[in-house]
């Protein structure tokens, strides 16, 4: 009699056993079947623990049982591994596969390009347009002297450090954290150049400075040691940079039109047609290219250059030849100016 009563104990237990794991099993499968390609958004705020995930998960439709859900996740220790940001996840997807998921850190990323040559108003707005940051924000940080301390550049701004690159950033980062990102890859690529740079007569802050200006001056990348040269040679003989990006970086609210009233202007700070030597700081962030123009410069006697309007230079020693280069290549510009107009007349 006893043996059999135990028998019957162990087969509730064991059918109990059964219809219990098949509940815990149908708990965890897809909300919706068949649509694992199907993916939408889910954030997990910072703070969330599994239970807050779990209702959260289930109110969005994206599992079935958030009680089964937090259970399980509790079982095989997913209580501590959660990771705050966004995440793809499928109503098609178990509730395992789900957990796997938001445990991984495997968050959502949004690409952001940085080409070289790039202002960080205009990084900021990148930024902003990705919808990684907003624009002012991320701004006030760059241009915060303890944000750039506690970067490791020691200068007012970090104007020039945000190094030009196509980075994958999540959303939610705080404006110091995303300006961390870039001055750590412009610490990497800086590694390469450490050893040539301890040779230059130039501290770090001015080879970056100078750097981006050589950026902003031309987009052929032959021409960057010339201008490089073109400067350094300047610089040695205690002549004016005289260039135009710089005049345009310290002008407020620029128009697109350089004007003379512009070069004359003695209060603004980046007006190298007024200053002597290089400018306060960087203009834009250069790339490795224009830092190593820079290093290594072309070995020339050339002291200005014109653009030939092709994207090229012509490079000079003298000031008369490089008055007779801006005389060819200006008229050259107005008579194509004249015969496009010529030729709009002409269709009318």
């Amino acid at each position: 009699m006893i043996a059999r009563l135990l028998l019957l104990v162990f087969v509730l237990g064991l059918a109990g056993a059964v219809v219990g794991g098949y509940v815990v099993f149908a708990a965890l499968e897809p909300a919706r079947p068949g649509e694992e390609e199907t993916t939408e958004l889910f954030r997990i705020e910072p703070g969330q623990g599994l239970n807050q995930v779990a209702n959260r998960l289930e109110r969005a439709g994206l599992i079935k049982n958030a009680r089964m859900t937090s259970l399980y996740g509790r079982v095989r220790g997913d209580a501590g591994k959660l990771h705050s940001g966004e995440y793809e996840v499928s109503a098609g997807w178990s509730a395992r596969t789900i957990l796997d998921r938001l445990t991984s850190g495997r968050v959502k990323t949004y690409e952001v390009v940085i080409p070289e040559g790039t202002r960080a108003s205009e990084i900021a707005t990148r930024l902003e347009a990705a919808g990684v940051a907003d624009a002012a924000d991320f701004l006030a940080a760059v241009q915060d002297q303890e944000v750039a301390a506690r970067l490791g550049i020691g200068e007012t701004s970090l104007e020039g450090y945000l190094y030009p690159e196509t980075y994958r950033l999540p959303r939610h980062m705080t404006s110091e954290d995303i300006a961390r990102v870039f001055v750590e890859q412009f610490e990497r690529v800086w590694q390469d150049l450490d050893a040539l740079a301890r040779d230059h007569q130039l501290t770090r802050h001015e080879i970056v400075t100078l750097a981006s200006i050589v950026e902003k001056e031309t987009a052929a990348p032959e021409e960057r040691p010339l201008i490089a040269s073109v400067f350094l040679n300047r610089m040695e003989k205690k002549m004016r940079l005289e260039t135009d990006p710089t005049v345009i970086y310290g002008i407020e609210d620029f128009d697109g039109n350089l004007r003379k009233v512009h070069l004359q202007d003695r209060s603004n700070p980046y007006n190298t047609y007024r200053i002597k030597g290089l400018p306060p700081g960087p203009i834009a962030s250069p790339g490795i290219d224009a830092l190593r123009a820079v290093l290594e410069p072309a070995e020339s006697d050339f002291l200005y250059f014109v653009s030939r309007n092709d994207g090229t230079h012509h490079f000079s020693k003298t000031y008369r030849e490089h008055t007779n280069a801006v005389r060819e290549y200006q008229l050259s510009r107005s008579r194509r100016k004249q015969m496009r107009e010529q030729a709009r007349l002409r269709t009318q």
